[in-house]
């Protein structure tokens, strides 16, 4: 019961407060201009079920449960979708969203994106001054897997990355993120050897992951010498059923001494199914163990253990400017390569089904899948940044019906005003249709792009 339980907590939770801190970006702005707000369904869309009233606000949850809205006074536009219901009363005109100043229903409308790019700044910044800024490998390749797209291109084990694409003096995370959104796609990268820097094609061999295509060239930083030790073993595992115990400290890989779990990962990748020995240290003592790697539902080959080097993060401890750095770079960084994929998709280097867009059901697949293993709470918060930074961007796009949509027709409007025009309700509400209608088939396509993944 708990385990299903827990992946939809985790949807409701995440989904839920990406939505809210934006509805109650709209509700904080409009609170503090003093309009008047009728509605705050902080769950769901449509008619009332049950709620509370403070004030001249109804606090409601509603019967659709799609997401959040509020309600103003004097905003009639979106008044069908969101089931609000106008008081008898008179209300003061000061009050009335309609009646005031563009300005202020500008900063109405960028409440609700500014509080998700405030949150997604908020989460990897907390991290950072809890737990400090994770250190992150030098761009020194470490060992490169015979036979893969690195091999091939010529990359050597030493090898120092100074280019990628189009990024200079890469960081290893830069170098990983474009060789993700690469797959089967030429990439120059540029490397120093010896001091003498040579220039490099690599393709990226694609493999899928959750449906989406990522570039992989086999090859893992150089992380330096640590212990790898077994910290847990797979029930029905090739490592439980070759008899290493939590604790076994992997002493060599087939003869070859082990340098670090990433380089014993990759080993055990390219040896496949063949027949092989770890040397092992249990109490002092060493053993050899013979063993065979499974392949997984992925396609990749696992022994079935969890090394304890292969998941620890270095972090260092900082303060306010270097957590508030740290937290504008991995917001720019999700951007930069979301950029970079729809720059793909729109010159014709990358399908539509390979972009990566995800819609409800890839979400919700997504959020799901990050409460199996350990770290959910982590992996929780790191999703609840890239969705809320993606909603706030979205939403700022010139798309009728979101804040985008909105701003910009108070663009226009002010543009008319100069000429001694308006734009009527009824033109107002028929661009707000047009939005929807937009809305409506993108949310059919990338549902359909969703489901299509599955299978």
């Amino acid at each position: 019961m708990w385990e299903y339980l827990v992946p939809v907590l985790a949807v409701v939770f995440v989904l839920g407060v990406a939505i809210n801190i934006h509805e109650f970006g709209h509700f904080i702005v409009a609170k503090f201009f003093g309009m008047r707000v009728e509605a705050y369904s902080f769950f769901g869309l449509g008619p009332r079920i049950w709620g509370f009233k403070r004030g001249h606000t109804d606090y409601r949850i509603s019967a659709i449960p799609l997401g959040a809205y509020v309600k103003l006074y004097g905003d009639e536009a979106t008044a069908s979708l969101e089931g609000g219901e106008s008081e008898g009363e008179k209300v003061p005109d000061e009050e009335l969203y309609e009646l005031r100043p563009r300005w202020q229903k500008f900063f109405v409308m960028l409440g609700g994106p500014f509080m998700n790019i405030l949150l997604a700044l908020s989460i990897p910044f907390g991290a950072a001054m809890i737990y400090g800024i994770p250190s992150m490998p030098a761009p020194i390749v470490g060992m490169v897997a015979p036979g893969g797209a690195a091999d091939q291109a010529g990359i050597k084990p030493g090898d120092r990355i100074i280019g990628v694409d189009t990024v200079k003096n890469p960081t290893w995370e830069q170098v990983r993120d474009n060789i993700a959104i690469s797959p089967d796609r030429e990439l120059p990268l540029k490397v120093d050897r010896g001091g003498q820097q040579i220039d490099l094609t690599v393709k990226p061999t694609a493999e899928s992951i959750g449906g989406n295509r990522i570039g992989d060239i086999g090859m893992v930083p150089d992380a330096g010498v640590e212990p790898v030790q077994a910290t847990s073993i797979v029930e029905g595992s090739p490592a439980q059923q070759a008899g290493l115990e939590p604790g076994d400290k992997v002493i060599a890989f087939n003869g070859k001494s082990v340098r670090n779990s990433q380089e014993l990962t990759l080993q055990i990748r390219e040896n496949k199914d063949a027949p092989a020995k770890l040397t092992i240290e249990r109490n002092g003592e060493r053993k050899e163990i013979d063993i065979a790697a499974r392949q997984d539902s992925d396609g990749i080959f696992r022994i079935g253990v969890g090394f304890g080097a292969a998941v620890i993060t270095t972090r260092v401890p900082t303060g306010v400017l270097g957590a508030a750095n740290y937290a504008y770079q991995a917001n720019m960084r999700v951007l930069v390569m979301t950029g970079k994929v729809f720059g793909q998709l729109f010159s014709g280097q990358r399908s539509v089904q390979d972009a990566g867009i995800a819609g409800p059901v890839g979400i919700v697949r997504t959020i799901a899948s990050a409460t199996e293993g350990g770290d959910t709470l982590a992996k929780l918060m790191s999703l609840l940044a890239a969705i809320s930074l993606s909603l706030g961007i979205f939403n700022l796009l010139p798309i009728p019906l979101l804040d985008g949509g909105q701003i910009m027709v108070l663009g226009i409007e002010k543009v008319m005003s100069w000429f001694g025009a308006t734009l009527s309700l009824a033109i107002k509400e028929k661009i707000q249709l047009a939005g929807l209608a937009f809305i409506l088939f993108l949310m059919v396509f990338v549902t359909y792009m969703d489901i299509s993944k599955l299978f």
